[in-house]
């Protein structure tokens, strides 16, 4: 991953020599891009990315969670090849975060809940933010960001509704150089008679306000997690951007309740007795996910002329055709957080290859061939009536054959006959 110069941002220098300006000064490429553009002669398609700035080696990024939680997963995700790593979500007291075990369950195909055998399609967790002191965090991002330089680390964080806390929170991880802040306004489950997470994601008045705060404290990029738990996801992930932020990810987990244990009776995951509704992720959700960031990109490419703005798909990501869907939509970079925990960091190497077939099969030299180029094939379903009702007119026209002695030629002869045979 090549490295960024020193930058000028909003007036102050950037916290980081590897931090790019923020998007006001940024030339970038336009977001959704509709033409492909074939490579001749060039063996091996190019992944790398670049992202507000940023330049990452591949799409490929840690989502927040369990695979970014200290210094040591952090690293490996570094030496495995992923292109950029969003550590676990931070706030600026940690004593109030507290997590149980188990904390996790999973659903297996053809089952409920609380089957144990079978292939793995669903994955529901209550796990909360991170529980390790903000000071140990950043000390460990300062550590990495000496370490790999050139490598991108994204902070996540979240607060509670205190214009204070936020500023001093986004004022405390830059110092670390960290190269860009993702702010989780979308976890389903924890604290949100705090106003935290989703409790803002779904409510545009609050998050615009708390937006504000961020985009005015922050110099570098700010992307907004969007929460699928809401009617329409691009209310909120058109809030986020017109309040500043560079970019936004979606989608976080979905509200759930994994299954009930038919033979104890009790819910899954199951902490003495008793469960919670938590977050639902894995290969199931990959579907919502696509639709939802359809639409957000959509919306992207409508009113803000997709200029500047960043978009990251996240949902069910386990193989590279997953991957290349998300960006097909208009993902600039795929987020992989569930899958790691179920295949490993290594995963990411199997994710390269895959999409580095894929692009071979089509010809795309370099992701920015095909992102995007599928939001064109989706429309009203008022439009596919009148599409398909325009297609079976054409063909009763070209089975009905010629449609006077005028029309008769003498190259054609042959075709002309066989369009009016019926058998």
């Amino acid at each position: 991953m090549a490295s960024l110069s020193l930058n000028q941002i909003r007036g102050k220098t950037s916290v980081s020599e590897f931090t790019t300006t923020r998007r006001r000064s940024l030339t970038q490429t336009s977001r959704v891009g509709f033409r492909i553009f074939a490579s001749e002669g060039q063996a091996e398609p190019d992944l790398s990315v670049s992202v507000n700035g940023l330049q990452m080696p591949n799409p490929f990024v840690i989502g927040s969670g369990p695979p970014g939680t200290n210094y040591t997963v952090m690293k490996r995700a570094f030496e495995e090849g992923w292109g950029a790593v969003i550590a676990k979500t931070v706030s600026l007291d940690a004593t109030k975060v507290i997590n149980v075990t188990p904390r996790y369950a999973r659903l297996r195909a053809g089952s409920n809940g609380s089957a144990k055998s079978g292939p793995i399609i669903g994955w529901e967790n209550i796990e909360l933010i991170s529980d390790r002191p903000l000071e140990t965090m950043l000390k460990e991002f300062k550590q990495l960001k000496e370490e790999y330089p050139d490598r991108i680390l994204i902070a996540s964080i979240m607060e509670e509704y205190d214009k204070a806390a936020w500023e001093e929170l986004i004022d405390r991880v830059e110092q670390t150089g960290i190269d860009a802040i993702e702010v989780n306004f979308s976890c389903p489950h924890g604290m949100p008679e705090r106003k935290m997470g989703a409790a803002v994601g779904q409510d545009c008045a609050l998050l615009e306000e708390v937006c504000g705060w961020i985009n005015a404290k922050a110099t570098v990029p700010v992307w907004a997690k969007m929460t699928p738990n809401i009617t329409d996801i691009t209310q909120p992930a058109r809030v986020a951007l017109r309040s500043g932020c560079e970019g936004v990810a979606a989608i976080n987990t979905i509200m759930s309740v994994m299954g009930i244990n038919l033979k104890t009776l009790h819910p899954e995951p199951c902490v003495e007795g008793y469960s919670t509704p938590g977050g639902y992720s894995c290969k199931a959700v990959h579907p919502i996910a696509l639709g939802k960031v359809m639409s957000i990109a959509q919306m992207m490419k409508s009113e803000f002329n997709g200029t500047d703005y960043s978009l990251s798909g996240i949902g069910g990501v386990e193989n590279g055709g997953d991957a290349a869907e998300f960006i097909l939509l208009g993902a600039n970079t795929v987020q992989v957080c569930t899958g790691v925990m179920m295949h490993g960091y290594g995963l990411v190497k199997q994710l390269c290859t895959e999409l580095k077939d894929f692009m071979k099969t089509h010809n795309f030299s370099k992701v920015e061939d095909f992102r995007g180029i599928s939001l064109q094939y989706f429309t009203t379903h008022t439009d596919l009536v009148r599409r398909q009702q325009e297609a079976i007119r054409q063909r009763k026209a070209v089975r009905k054959g010629l449609q006077s002695d005028k029309d008769w030629t003498g190259d054609g002869f042959v075709k002309e006959t066989e369009s009016m045979v019926s058998n």
